[in-house]
């Protein structure tokens, strides 16, 4: 089996991002899958700064996720890695056991954000089982997300929930996920506020270079 060639970051602040859908019929070819477009057409939208990504189709197979999983941070060296689908209650739905098989630490409050959000819509939410997770190896650390599997809810889960005006209800998780990087060690990632504002203390948020 070859290894798969390391992602190459093209700019100091560069995201590198692995992408993974969990469907077992979109990954036989049942049905087209709308997960991974639907992710990197958000990101296209929120990112203000450089970024690059990987993708994955693969079926609800655990061992098949939590391998995925460290190839795009152990080998490809992925800072931020995005799943959807697989986290329900049935017995084929093992994204979160699979991510967190492979975490070495558990990050509580994107799952209970995501389920907040959800909340908003369905009372059936509290079924979901996503979770967020940071898995470290020597020299590097990566944030590990489970979204849900519909566009309209992965964009929602990312973005929040705004009111009538426009202003943000409920924060998105992604709010966060900038500055979980920095804190990690990962580059420094802006968005555009008008999608989703990334928060920062005023002591972590970079100055404009001067000229």
């Amino acid at each position: 089996m070859t290894t798969p060639a390391r992602l190459i970051r093209r700019h100091p602040d560069e995201l590198l991002i692995g992408l993974v859908s969990v469907s077992d019929r979109a990954s036989s070819g049942q049905y087209e899958d709308q997960g991974l477009p639907a992710l990197d057409a958000w990101l296209g939208t929120a990112l203000a700064s450089p970024w690059q990504a990987v993708s994955r189709l693969i079926p609800d197979e655990p061992d098949l996720i939590s391998r995925t999983l460290i190839e795009l941070v152990d080998e490809l060296g992925c800072d931020l890695v995005l799943t959807t689908g697989g986290t329900g209650p049935a017995r084929r739905d093992t994204t979160p056991d699979a991510t967190l098989a492979v975490a070495t630490r558990e990050m509580p409050g994107f799952g209970e954000q995501m389920r907040q959000i959800s909340l908003a819509f369905v009372p059936t939410a509290i079924l979901s089982r996503q979770v967020g997770v940071i898995r470290e190896i020597d020299g590097h650390a990566a944030l590990i997300l489970n979204l849900p599997g519909q566009p309209k809810a992965i964009r929602e889960t990312l973005e929040g929930l705004r009111d009538a005006e426009g202003g943000v209800k409920v924060p998105g998780i992604f709010a966060a996920v900038p500055y979980c990087l920095d804190l990690i060690g990962g580059p420094y990632a802006e968005t555009r506020p008008a999608v989703v504002k990334a928060f920062r203390p005023k002591s972590a948020i970079r100055q404009p270079a001067a000229g």
